[in-house]
């Protein structure tokens, strides 16, 4: 049975430090076959960058990528979620704050997964009498 965020968040994220030139960046994107990945700065979660950023903070702008690191295109206001949180909560902040992805950090601030609403969707098909119900958001 799915309660916590723990339970369904993929383990170990794919994270980048800030000075990584952006086109390094999309090209792990595509490797790893994810659309977001976490910004660290010395194991601390700085913040997080998705496809969508590097659209619209770098390519759209015409940008060299190979000299713009992602620093420049990070999102820093990022809203975090606990591992051990309910998934409620997890859905909870993403419907609030109208995010697609949470990392998922310890107690020390230090990025251990990432959640995604096709993570709480999933659940909620598997424990339809457990989980959260997730509407698509806008953004992230």
């Amino acid at each position: 049975m799915v309660h916590y965020v723990r339970d369904i968040m993929t383990s170990s994220p794919v994270t980048v430090e800030p000075r990584e030139p952006v086109i390094e960046v999309a090209r792990l994107m595509r490797d790893q076959d994810v659309g977001a990945v976490l910004v660290t700065d010395h194991d601390r979660l700085r913040g997080l960058v998705t496809d969508r950023d590097l659209v619209v903070r770098a390519l759209a702008d015409g940008t060299d990528l190979e000299h713009m690191t992602v620093g420049r295109t990070v999102s820093e206001d990022v809203v975090t979620v606990g591992p051990d949180e309910e998934i409620g909560d997890a859905a909870g902040l993403m419907r609030d704050h109208g995010v697609r992805r949470l990392p998922v950090v310890d107690a020390h601030g230090t990025p251990v997964g990432v959640v995604a609403l096709t993570d709480l969707q999933t659940a909620q098909h598997t424990q339809p009498d457990h989980a959260p119900t997730v509407a698509p958001t806008p953004s992230t």
